[in-house]
C-alpha cells in the first residue's frame, strides 16, 4: 500500500556566502523551495501482514510564507513517492506509494539575527494519497513536526537543512475484495533555500526645525537597554529644572537607537528608551500631561560611523524644554 511524504520549503544551496556573524533580519513575506529524500515507516495492517517501505524522494514549494523574525508562518504544496512492498494474506504487492499534499506551518527561529540559526515547526493540513499505482483516491487528514537549521546568506536568502516527521490519518485500499487500513508515516531529510523580498523603503519626512534657544538635554543607554544610568539620571535632573524655570513650559523626550537590529524592533526600543525618561520627569515633579514622546529607531543618528563609539552616540533619549507647545 503506500505512503509518502509531502515536503516543502526550499531548494538547493545558494548564491554564495557572506559569512557575517550577524544580519539584520526584517520582517516579510518570502518564498522557497526544497527537495530531499524520504522513507516510509513500517507499519501492520487492519488484516495482519505487514508493508514495508524504502527510500523515496519528495519536493515542494513555499507557496506563500511570512517572517515575523523569530516566529514564521507558511503555506506549502508537497509531493512525494515512496516504493512499498505489502506483506499480506492475499499476497504480496509491490506498489510506488505516492502523496499530494497542502500545509500550513508555524514555525520559530531561535537566532535570526545570527548566520547560523537552528529552528523547530509544526503544520497541518490535507493530503492526497495513491497507494494502488492508479489515482489519488484517498483523502485524509495530514500533520507534521520537523527541526533543521538554517543558514542565512545574508537578510534576504536563507539555505536549510531540514527533518521532519510526517503523517496522516489512515488511508485504506482495496485488496482483492478486502479493505485494508495502514498508518501513514513518513521521515523526510531535505535541503533547500528562501528568498524574502525586500521591504519598501520610503524616504523618512526630513526632521523639524528645532525652536530656537529650547534647552536640550542627551541621556545615552547601552545596547538593547532602555534602563536609566547615574549619569542619566543627573542629566534629566536638569531636564526638570529647567523646566521649573519656564513656567508652563512643555517637554519632549525623543528616543533612538543604532542601526543594527530590526526596524519594528528599534521603533519600540527607542520608544521605551524615551518612556524611561518621562516617567523620572514625573517622579520629579513634572505633570505627565505636559511630557510628549516620539519614537525615532535608527531614523535620525548623530554618527554614521561603521565603529562602537559612533553606535554608541545614537543609543539616545534627548530631552527638549520649550515654552510653547511640545515640538519633535
Amino acid at each position: 500500500m503506500k505512503k509518502a511524504l509531502s515536503v516543502a520549503g526550499a531548494l538547493m544551496l545558494l548564491p554564495s556566502i557572506g559569512q557575517a556573524q550577524e544580519i539584520n533580519p526584517l520582517p516579510g513575506f518570502y518564498l522557497g523551495a526544497g527537495a530531499g529524500i524520504a522513507n516510509f515507516m513500517n507499519t501492520s495492517t487492519n488484516v495482519g501482514g505487514l508493508i514495508q517501505g524504502s527510500l523515496g524522494f519528495g519536493f515542494g514549494a513555499l507557496v506563500a510564507g511570512y517572517d515575523f523574525v523569530g516566529p514564521r508562518v507558511e503555506l506549502e504544496v508537497g509531493y512525494g513517492q515512496v516504493p512499498i512492498t505489502a506483506y499480506l494474506p492475499q499476497g504480496q504487492f509491490n506498489v510506488t506509494g505516492r502523496q499530494l499534499q497542502f500545509m500550513g506551518k508555524v514555525m520559530y527561529d531561535f537566532f535570526p539575527a545570527y548566520w547560523l540559526t537552528p529552528y523547530i515547526g509544526a503544520g497541518a493540513g490535507l493530503a492526497l494519497i495513491d497507494s494502488t499505482n492508479g489515482a489519488f483516491t484517498d483523502t485524509q487528514f495530514a500533520y507534521e513536526g520537523l527541526v533543521g537549521v538554517g543558514w542565512n546568506i545574508d537578510s534576504q536568502w536563507r539555505a536549510m537543512l531540514e527533518g521532519r516527521y510526517i503523517g496522516t490519518t489512515s488511508p485504506s485500499v482495496n485488496v482483492n475484495g478486502t479493505n485494508v487500513t495502514y498508518n501513514n508515516n513518513n521521515i523526510v531529510v531535505l535541503v533547500g533555500a528562501q528568498y524574502k523580498f525586500p521591504p519598501s523603503t520610503a524616504a523618512p519626512a526630513p526632521p523639524p526645525t528645532p525652536a530656537a534657544a529650547a534647552p536640550s538635554f542627551m541621556v545615552f543607554f547601552d545596547w538593547d537597554r532602555s534602563n536609566l544610568s547615574a549619569q542619566a539620571l543627573s542629566t534629566i535632573k536638569q531636564a526638570a529644572a529647567a523646566y521649573r524655570s519656564k513656567g508652563s513650559a512643555r517637554i519632549t523626550a525623543s528616543g533612538h537607537t543604532d542601526t543594527s537590529g530590526p526596524e519594528a524592533y528599534n521603533m519600540a526600543l527607542s520608544l521605551r528608551r524615551a518612556n524611561a525618561v518621562k516617567e523620572y520627569l514625573v517622579s520629579l515633579g513634572v505633570s505627565s500631561g505636559r511630557i510628549e514622546t516620539i519614537s525615532y529607531g535608527k531614523e535620525r543618528p548623530i554618527c554614521t560611523e561603521s565603529s562602537e563609539d559612533c553606535y554608541a552616540q545614537n543609543r539616545r533619549a534627548v530631552t527638549v524644554v520649550t515654552s510653547g507647545a511640545a515640538s519633535s
